[in-house]
């Protein structure tokens, strides 16, 4: 009896033992090295770490989001700014743009649509350039017989093919190459800023101007079509030629397109005595021109011998009237022609009858 009572109390101690064993058991500790067990931190850092990496995901989309945001709002800017630029030949009041694609390059130009909206006047493209010119308004002039020379397809053909070599036989033209050289001294203020190539014809400057970098944008500018028609096709033949930042306009030398004192540079190569009125020509470069912007030309002046021809200043005045083109007799009469304008600070270099002089606008 006192042994199964004995029996009876280990058992019930055994059992109260377990129980108290099985209530209190203790976390398994997982074996280093075989994996078994897996702690539940780990996989909360799991959790953690997708969280992360979605959040890091959103915010790359985000980052994304807003330089592309960033990005279009430069180039509106960029856009606007050019806006800043064209003005109407008419009243000089700012175009606006039927489009909100970069308006200079040379593809987008004639694609172009702009209007006054104080003139309430429509200038399209053409093609190859963005004609700005009255003619496009109803608007009919007569123009002088050196004007519509120019604008020839053959004289076009021929501009580079022997017209413009002939200058410097008889003249002492040193060459585009050369005369580029010259004028970088005198170009260095508008380094990083707008040029426009005035009387561009088929583009020998335009092209060098586009290809040197020096310059945030190049405007080509003539009246004539067939000019213009002509550096287009140059410059598509050409690979070295970024087209971005580089546009072709039509465009009046005395009624130039673009709002006042805001182009940093303008050259005129072997034109002004092409222009019917140098002087109209000059006033209005003048007014474009930013402060501090500079004016660089080429022409040639017959003095010397010729300056004892009898008669020979009625004479040229005569020419001037009939044919549109002016005779310089001395490189004074351009600095009248300059300070007249409102420019200063004129010098000029001579070859025979070149002569390269440069200008600039007032501070």
């Amino acid at each position: 009896m006192a042994t199964t009572m004995a029996m009876a109390m280990a058992a019930v101690s055994m059992v109260a033992s377990r129980l108290s064993t099985t209530t209190t058991t203790p976390t398994p500790t997982p074996t280093r090295g075989l994996g078994l067990f897996k702690p539940l931190s780990s996989s909360s850092s799991c959790r953690h770490r997708n969280s992360a990496t979605k959040i890091l995901r959103a915010s790359s989309v985000a980052t994304d989001s807003e330089t592309n945001y960033y990005l279009n709002q430069n180039q509106a800017a960029k856009n606007h700014n050019q806006l800043q630029l064209l003005a109407c030949p008419i009243c000089h009041d700012l175009l606006i743009s039927n489009s909100a694609d970069p308006l200079f390059s040379l593809d987008a130009t004639p694609m172009s649509i702009l209007n006054c909206s104080t003139c309430k006047k429509t200038y399209t493209g053409n093609q190859t350039h963005l004609d700005l010119t009255l003619t496009t308004t109803n608007y009919t002039q007569l123009n002088p017989p050196s004007s519509e020379l120019f604008r020839l397809p053959l004289v076009s053909f021929l501009y580079e093919r022997g017209w413009r070599q002939a200058f410097s036989i008889w003249g002492g033209f040193p060459g585009p190459e050369k005369e580029f050289e010259m004028m970088k001294d005198y170009l260095k203020p508008a380094i990083g800023g707008s040029i426009i190539d005035a009387s561009c014809a088929t583009g020998l400057f335009s092209r060098l101007f586009a290809k040197s970098g020096l310059f945030s944008l190049v405007v080509a500018l003539d009246f004539s079509e067939a000019m213009l028609k002509q550096c287009y096709d140059y410059i598509k033949q050409d690979e070295n030629i970024s087209q971005e930042n580089l546009v072709l306009v039509r465009a009046d030398i005395a009624r130039l397109p673009f709002a006042s004192s805001s182009i940093d540079a303008v050259h005129a190569g072997a034109a002004l005595h092409c222009w019917p009125s140098p002087s109209a020509g000059v006033a209005e470069i003048s007014r474009i021109l930013r402060p501090g912007g500079v004016f660089v030309a080429t022409t040639y002046v017959v003095d010397g011998p010729y300056s004892f021809i009898p008669f020979l200043s009625p004479l040229r005045q005569n020419i001037g009237q009939i044919s549109g083109s002016h005779i310089y007799l001395s490189d004074g009469e351009l600095k009248d022609l300059c300070s007249t304008c409102g420019l200063v600070d004129y010098t000029c270099v001579r070859n025979r009858r070149f002569v390269m002089i440069s200008a600039r606008k007032p501070n």
